[in-house]
């Protein structure tokens, strides 16, 4: 109840501060008339009779959630996902722009804007987030008022299809803004390791607002304490910090280190003790004691504390460390920022830059057991399978082979089912435990804790908890993962367990790269948007850079271009001509660059229609959504299209459908090609339902596939939506909301 209320007070603020003052002692400000209308987007279907509300997000797409226009305030933001990429909550990018700026204002991965880091999913109770579901539903409180307009996107920044994305965005319609409206910000930032010699920073700008949040994310790379860090705040150019805190865990409201808690204003859901490749998550909200600045900021923290020698005694009590920082600063500003530099995309966000995620099921046949039976149980949770130990008691055991590429040390992730009838399991790698802490202990005899047991009982079947299995030097070749069961809980039913994936993190000890792209040292962060302009640089400026960047800085570059949107069309000769680069890499930054220049490029359609054929299907994916998004003129592409849903990559079919159906009734050559689709039943439900939706753009010039779309109502073929295509293709009102 103390949440939903300090909730209301917050976003009544905007409301109260135009409505008449008055004696009424009425704290939530619920009695007075209210001055807005209110109003809601989401993902939902508009058709009355279908119950796909869900939206599909392919590698590299950017989804537009909210479209806002006129003077408002968003007042809450509900989304849930089912998504089986590893760490998709920092694969997908959460943006909100204000009043017509390219720049961002909230420039976040998900998981870390709704205060869990790492790309982890866990539940959250706060006063400004919320996350329940164990982590699934993510409801956000933070008010982001606007003048004129405000755009709020998602992208898909991973290499696998996001099936289903589902959204609310709750916003208020005002007449206009009290003229001491900030605008809401959030930005993301990482080193790995924090930089030696210096303090690491959640935010450093210049302005006139105030600061209200900090999420903080850590790996550990070495073993011991980490946070013995003060917090800092420098404020309007300081050269001593006004606020200087006592260690970290004290800047999060905890004392004698940090544990698993959430809370009104502070908490930490993730909390995995002092190990090698320990993970920590923690949140601050400063709501009761908001930081005021009116030139400057400078928020961050020490990376420094306790340190162990190769013996396992004590080094130091406070010593700098080269732990991995990555955090998201949340802070009201008069004004858009527009002086942060780009935040790293995609991948480069996970902890060590790089992830494979291993199919665990397809090795069943070279799986092992002790006292129990292993076998694969299929789309158990939303796409995602399991590796099944039906278990006898304790003792059982699961042998999984896991074949190293390349020697190194790598942080295993297991990501473990919990379920009524799961034991609890402890790991080990080619017979012996991973995840011991080789410290001796620094104030007794005591031994310190043994391998980590996963307690893996839970009421309901969730799919899955991404739990650290520990960071080992692997030789290339195969090794042995072995879970072992220790016991059960009491109410378990049974002693079973379930593996959906393993994930392999290699660890690599470099630094961070300079920002790639920075914005310039000084800018009016009040001024009125004139023209294109990119973290307050013109498209020019990009395009001089691009000429001679190279590496990630080639990359990164090809990627911000895109954010220029339709304004971008000066950019399409040097992003065909990266089309032809030998770099995977390369050419998907270009391609989802020219996806977000739309319908401004002509010009690029023959460099995307050979991009259908590119040997990286991630490629082929975003050409065909490039080609979506140049809608009816990217017609001379419907062949290509049209072949391209045969491609042997489920979500490269799906994007090749939704580019026929922008492209709508010029389209009509393939009719025949999405109409074999539907008959084949061997196609998931996302292709056949996407195959429909691009009959129904085409409309009536798709008559011939009427044929098998009636055989499907006929049949009854579930999460059908074959009645409202053929409604469209006869050219027939179809019933809807809006």
């Amino acid at each position: 109840m103390k949440i939903a209320c300090v909730a209301l007070i917050l976003c009544s603020t905007f409301s109260a501060a135009q409505e008449l003052p008055g004696a009424l002692n009425d704290s939530l400000d619920l009695a007075r008339t209210k001055t807005y209308s209110s109003a809601r987007v989401s993902s939902g279907n508009r058709f009355v009779a279908s119950n796909d509300d869900s939206k599909r997000i392919m590698p590299g797409e950017t989804l537009v959630m909210a479209d806002l226009q006129g003077a408002g305030m968003v007042s809450h933001i509900w989304l849930t996902v089912a998504d089986n990429e590893f760490a998709w909550p920092r694969l997908l990018r959460l943006r909100v722009y204000y009043d017509g700026y390219k720049t961002p204002s909230v420039d976040a991965p998900i998981g870390d804007f709704f205060a869990v880091g790492h790309g982890s999913e866990r539940n959250v109770e706060s006063t400004m987030i919320r996350n329940s579901s164990f982590g699934r539903a993510h409801n956000s409180y933070w008010p982001m008022p606007y003048r004129k307009s405000c755009r709020i996107t998602v992208t898909n920044e991973g290499k696998r299809m996001v099936p289903m994305f589902y959204y609310h965005v709750d916003y208020r319609k005002y007449a206009s803004l009290p003229t001491d409206t900030n605008y809401f910000h959030a930005y993301y930032r990482q080193e790995r390791p924090a930089h030696k010699g210096e303090n690491y920073a959640f935010l450093d700008i210049k302005g006139s607002g105030h600061y209200v949040g900090t999420v903080m994310s850590v790996v550990q790379t070495q073993v011991s304490w980490f946070g013995e860090g003060d917090d800092l705040f420098f404020i309007d150019g300081a050269k001593k910090p006004q606020i200087l805190g006592t260690g970290s865990e004290d800047y999060f409201n905890d004392a004698w280190g940090l544990r698993d808690s959430t809370s009104l204003w502070t908490g930490t859901p993730i909390v995995e003790g002092e190990k090698l490749g320990s993970r920590l998550s923690a949140y601050r909200w400063h709501i009761p004691d908001p930081i005021p600045f009116t030139k400057s900021l400078w928020a961050g923290i020490e990376h420094s504390g306790w340190t162990a020698n190769p013996d396992g005694t004590v080094r130091s009590g406070f010593e700098e460390r080269p732990d991995f920082f990555s955090s998201v600063a949340f802070w009201y500003q008069q004004g858009v920022n527009e002086g942060l530099p780009e935040p790293p995309y995609g991948y480069e966000r996970l902890p060590f830059g790089n992830a494979t995620q291993l199919t665990i099921q397809n090795a069943i046949n070279d799986v092992t057991t002790e006292k129990g039976n292993a076998s694969v149980l299929k789309e158990v949770d939303w796409a995602k399978d399991l590796l099944f130990l039906e278990a006898e008691g304790a003792g059982a055991k699961i042998n999984i082979p896991i074949d190293i590429a390349e020697t190194g040390q790598y942080e295993l992730i297991g990501l473990i089912a919990e379920a009524p009838d799961y034991g609890d399991y402890t790991a080990l790698m080619d017979g012996e435990p991973i995840n011991i802490d080789p410290r001796k202990a620094a104030t007794s005899e005591i031994p310190l804790p043994g391998p980590e047991i996963y307690f893996n009982y839970l009421p309901e079947m969730y799919v899955a908890r991404d739990r650290t299995l520990g960071m080992v030097t692997l030789s290339k070749g195969r090794h042995i993962l072995t879970f072992v069961c220790t016991g059960k809980d009491p109410r378990s039913v049974g002693y079973n367990f379930g593996l959906n994936d393993i994930v392999l993190e290699r660890f690599v000890q470099t630094s961070e790269p300079a920002d790639i792209v920075s914005a310039p040292e000084s800018l009016d962060t009040n001024r009125a948007s004139t023209g294109p302009v990119y973290r307050g640089r013109p498209l020019a400026y990009y395009l001089t850079k691009l000429k001679v960047a190279d590496g990630a800085h080639r990359i990164s570059l090809l990627y911000t271009i895109g954010e220029f949107g339709s304004d971008g069309s000066a950019a399409v000769p040097a992003l065909n001509a990266a089309l032809a680069d030998q770099s995977t890499d390369v050419r998907a930054a270009a391609v989802a660059s020219l996806a977000k220049i739309g319908e401004s490029n002509p010009a690029g359609i023959p460099g995307l229609i050979r991009a259908l054929i590119d040997s990286d299907p991630r490629i082929r994916g975003l050409a065909a959504l490039a080609l979506k998004s140049v809608g009816p003129g990217a017609s001379p592409a419907v062949a290509g299209l049209a072949t391209a849903l045969s491609d042997s990559t489920e979500f490269v079919r799906v994007a090749a459908a939704e580019a026929l159906g922008a492209i709508g009734p010029g389209a009509s050559a393939a009719a025949p090609a999405l109409a074999a689709k539907l008959a084949d039943k061997s196609q998931g439900r996302i292709v056949f339902r996407s195959c429909m939706q691009a009959l129904g753009m085409i409309g009536p010039n798709a008559k011939a596939a009427l044929p098998v779309l009636e055989e499907i109502v006929r049949t009854g073929r579930p999460d059908s939506i074959a009645a409202q295509t053929i409604l469209l293709i006869e050219g027939k009102e179809v019933p809807t909301y809006y």
